[in-house]
């Protein structure tokens, strides 16, 4: 117990001890964050105002703008207020808050892209009872499931990491508090619990892709027995954007967490940091929304009566 009240602060990794460069570090993420923020305030804001977009589909990718904007201003701020004041320190609690709220967001989010891949499933396989089977009830059971599972996966992970005892220094290894890192720290064989809830978790987000790829693989099959070409590629288009962010996100953050550790800080941990952590909240709402129809006509529409009404 003593050595946790020894810890009071961590180091996070710094991209660069020259000035010039922290600048630069702090700029590109600048940019990034407000891209995301931007794409996703976007999406978060044209669903509910276009009765058009009244949908399970469009209804899941409003919580899934949520959950990334949620994801991002956890770990980007922090990197860039460090840059801007020439630090790494972050507090004990400020760690704990941290990992807590990145691990609730990342474990709904994948959650809920799960869930989405059953919505896409029943669509183009079962169209005769999509409407049945995902009522308005159903969606916010399902939403409401995904943000669940993401709390108390998230208090599990939180509360078996800082349980451990931390022996080995409190330089992390990354530029935001993160769970394998933190284990890197922990006292001899004191991690063993929080590896092995790991192991689990890694367990239940493989059957997650599982039930990812099967539905994939009979929409796909589906899609192919489809007539037209344009209903094909419309088919596909929802689909294909929708695998991409998942390998994109499952097999970072698999790297991430499952490689064996090392003793000495990698540049290639930041860069997979960043994959998983950064990368995703950006692109998402460029895969699924900007490059979607319907949300750019809604776009359009809504931005025409802004400018009428002016």
């Amino acid at each position: 117990m003593s050595n946790h009240t020894t810890v009071t602060e961590f180091l996070l990794f710094g991209f660069s001890e020259v000035r010039e460069l922290q600048i630069l570090h702090l700029v590109v993420f600048l940019g990034i964050y407000l891209m995301a923020l931007t794409g996703n305030l976007l999406v978060i804001t044209v669903v509910p105002l276009d009765h058009h977009l009244h949908t399970p589909m469009y209804f899941f990718l409003m919580n899934l703008s949520i959950l990334d904007i949620g994801t991002i201003s956890v770990t980007v701020p922090k990197s860039m207020a460090n840059s801007l004041l020439n630090t790494r320190s972050i507090s004990y609690a400020g760690c704990v808050t941290q990992v807590f709220l990145f691990f609730f967001f990342t474990s709904a989010d994948f959650a809920l892209l799960t869930v989405m891949a059953y919505d896409r499933y029943v669509a183009i396989c079962k169209p005769l009872h999509y409407e049945t089977v995902m009522n308005r009830g159903a969606c916010v059971q399902m939403a409401a499931s995904a943000w669940i599972s993401g709390i108390l996966n998230s208090a599990l992970h939180t509360g078996n990491t800082f349980a451990i005892s931390f022996c080995r220094g409190n330089i992390v290894d990354q530029f935001f508090c993160e769970i394998p890192q933190l284990l890197k720290l922990a006292c001899s064989h004191s991690d063993l619990s929080e590896r092995g809830v790991i192991a689990f978790g890694a367990c239940l987000v493989l059957s997650c892709f599982v039930l990812i790829i099967v539905s994939y693989v009979q929409i796909f099959k589906a899609v192919l027995r489809i007539p037209s070409e344009q209903g094909r590629h419309k088919a596909f288009s929802t689909c294909f954007p929708h695998l991409i962010v998942v390998s994109l996100l499952l097999c970072t953050g698999t790297f991430a967490y499952l490689k064996p550790s090392s003793s000495s800080p990698s540049g290639l941990d930041l860069v997979v940091g960043v994959l998983y952590a950064v990368v995703p909240p950006m692109m998402n709402p460029i895969i699924y929304s900007m490059r979607n129809n319907e949300i750019k006509a809604a776009l359009k529409k809504l931005t025409g009566e802004v400018i009428h009404q002016k």
